[in-house]
């Protein structure tokens, strides 16, 4: 591809983060949202009405089968994931597909698998590992200029009245906290002080057996890192890390775009990163850039790193009890 070639995307799935993903791609040079699809006519027009792509589908389909999609963006419920990525795959669409990846890590490889051998690029859409806050973060913990981290504390939580019609709390779409929310402060773990040695969880439960909240403590030699996910409760939603000689603090909230702040010697010193986006259009340049060179996997989102997540989600599933 041309190194400034407009980048036509579908969306497949009409959702709340489907609307944000679409503001944002409106603010990204040299892309344009081409088409969309739902599984009714209606929606699908709907969702038009607001973004104005050249075509709104009543399946995903024909938007998959069309030739001017050059790549298509998956944010259906957890458990369609899946077969809707492998659709995209079969038809030789690049795919950057919402967290998490799918329900377990067995979906994840074939995925992967899928993907490698139709030659196709395909990303999991963790808009946080692209956020310039979160990335600064990163930074400054690898140089440890402050230290080696000690502890991390990282919370998602919020109040939502129990409601089967929300996929949130449907257990058969991979609803509840661990998989929605709960991926986020793992995902703070996993990227910062990598796999624990050990794990220790525990969790409350809807009465669909949905999880309520979860209390995740992964293990390492010279750290802990203390987790937790929660739909009973509004938290501060932050990631804190305790280092040697200061205390680095992504504020509320830390998966999104937000500000950082580091306290040394009683001194606080807080950064704001100028964002003028929701915080999509980081992760859709990447990908845009991966597809315009040809790549066929990120660098920075890679399938181990995938894979290692999803894993993880799946071992603390089991301490839990948790099965879908």
């Amino acid at each position: 591809m041309k190194s400034n070639k407009t980048i036509k995307w579908g969306i497949i799935g009409l959702g709340k983060i489907a609307h944000q993903f679409a503001t944002d791609l409106a603010k990204v040079t040299n892309a344009e949202l081409y088409a969309v699809a739902s599984r009714t006519q209606e929606k699908a027009d709907n969702f038009s009405q607001k973004f104005n792509p050249e075509v709104g589908y009543d399946s995903y389909e024909k938007l998959v089968r069309d030739p001017q999609v050059d790549a298509i963006y998956i944010a259906t419920p957890h458990s369609l994931h899946k077969g809707n990525t492998l659709l995209c795959l079969q038809n030789k669409k690049a795919v950057l597909c919402e967290k998490p990846f799918a329900m377990n890590l067995q979906e994840v490889e074939e995925m992967i698998t899928i993907a490698k051998e139709n030659d196709v690029l395909l990303m999991e859409a963790l808009w946080t590992h692209f956020l310039p806050h979160y990335n600064y973060v990163l930074e400054l913990l690898k140089s440890e200029k402050f230290g080696s981290i000690k502890k991390l504390e990282a919370d998602f939580g919020f109040k939502l009245a129990f409601d089967l019609n929300n996929r949130l709390f449907n257990k058969e779409v991979g609803g509840g906290s661990l998989l929605d929310i709960g991926i986020y402060p793992i995902f703070a773990a996993l990227s910062t002080l990598g796999n624990p040695d050990s794990i220790n969880a525990n969790a409350t439960f809807f009465e669909n057996k949905a999880d309520s909240s979860c209390d995740i403590v992964f293990n390492y030699k010279d750290a802990k890192a203390v987790l937790k996910s929660t739909l009973l409760e509004e938290t501060k939603t932050e990631a804190i890390f305790t280092l040697t000689n200061a205390i680095v603090k992504v504020n509320s909230r830390f998966h999104e775009p937000s500000t950082v702040t580091i306290i040394t010697d009683g001194k606080e010193e807080t950064l704001d990163f100028g964002y003028n986006t929701i915080g999509y259009s980081y992760e859709i340049e990447h990908f845009n850039q991966l597809l315009r060179d040809g790549k066929k996997e990120s660098d920075i989102m890679t399938f181990d790193f995938s894979k290692n997540l999803i894993k993880t989600l799946d071992t603390v599933r089991k301490i839990i009890g948790l099965e879908y």
